[in-house]
């Protein structure tokens, strides 16, 4: 018995300093992946329904799909039909929050050179940061002035500069006001007397990179539209032979089911081709 347990105390002790021998790596973290919740509420932000959550948008379109699928099936009869433009109501308001979101966002890339050069004023006249940045909620541009009137209420309550930058760029989820947080975060941390010159730098940066997208856009508005009517039209023209019920009993069939899915993944594919080809890359938010 005894020399039992001195072998196990001999094992234990020799399995000790082998598992000593080897030192555990850290686990290193990489940066976090966006996930489709993240983006719809970053869309959300940005379409100015800061109060409605991503579940609240995922059940609108339920609710949409739901109800438009019952009342097109309760007019015609039909249920490929009434599928369809279920799909579409339930797509609907995703697209308009998407639409709303980038007509925002073209709105404030004209705004944020304004909103630069105020702080670029406040530095040069002796303000610090913090002042610089709160007084964009009385004299910055009205898009901008909600989100900076929250950032000047929080630090006067916390007095926390870098808390309140975060929930800042919350509040604004937007990529130009992640990159001039981010900025500014750098120049409270190092100092310095670049910060000028590197908020002119950014305003130009900023100026000159609206000015080329405003051409484009300009240039490729007609064809996007175009695009989008040769999609809708053929579903505007089912809409309208749903008022006769005698013309759309033939979407019943067989025949009728399998044109009607054909239709909806060739409108589904063009569209998406459409999009891919003809729209401009949005700048994404690498510094959330």
């Amino acid at each position: 018995m005894t020399g039992i347990v001195v072998g196990l105390l001999l094992g234990c002790g020799l399995f000790c300093l082998w598992w000593s021998a080897w030192v555990p790596q850290p686990k290193q973290s990489g940066p976090r992946r966006t996930s489709l919740m993240d983006r719809l509420r970053d869309e959300l932000v940005q379409a100015g329904y800061q109060s409605v959550g991503p579940r609240s948008l995922v059940v609108a379109c339920l609710m949409a799909f739901v109800v438009v699928g019952l009342l097109v099936l309760a007019t015609t009869r039909v249920g490929p039909v009434a599928l369809c433009f279920a799909l579409i109501a339930g797509y609907g308001p995703f697209a308009l929050v998407r639409m709303r979101a980038r007509r925002r966002r073209a709105n404030l890339r004209e705004l944020w050179p304004d909103a630069v050069d105020n702080i670029t004023s406040g530095v040069r006249a002796g303000l610090a940061l913090p002042e610089a940045l709160s007084q964009l909620a009385i004299r910055g541009p009205e898009e901008l002035r909600p989100a900076f009137r929250a950032f000047a209420e929080d630090y006067r309550a916390s007095g926390r500069f870098h808390d309140c930058l975060d929930r800042l760029k919350d509040r604004l989820s937007d990529p130009v006001g992640d990159r001039l947080v981010e900025s500014l975060r750098i120049a409270r941390e190092v100092g310095g007397s670049d910060l000028g010159r590197l908020l002119r730098t950014l305003s130009t940066f900023l100026r000159e990179d609206s000015r080329t997208r405003s051409e484009l856009e300009t240039r490729q508005g007609w064809t996007v539209n175009a695009a989008r009517l040769a999609v809708a039209a053929p579903w505007i023209v089912l809409a309208m032979l749903c008022t006769r019920p005698e013309s759309i009993q033939a979407y019943a069939t067989t025949t009728g089911t399998l044109i009607l899915l054909v239709g909806a993944a060739v409108s589904a594919a063009a569209y998406r081709i459409m999009v891919f080809i003809g729209r401009l890359p949005e700048d994404e938010r690498v510094l959330r």
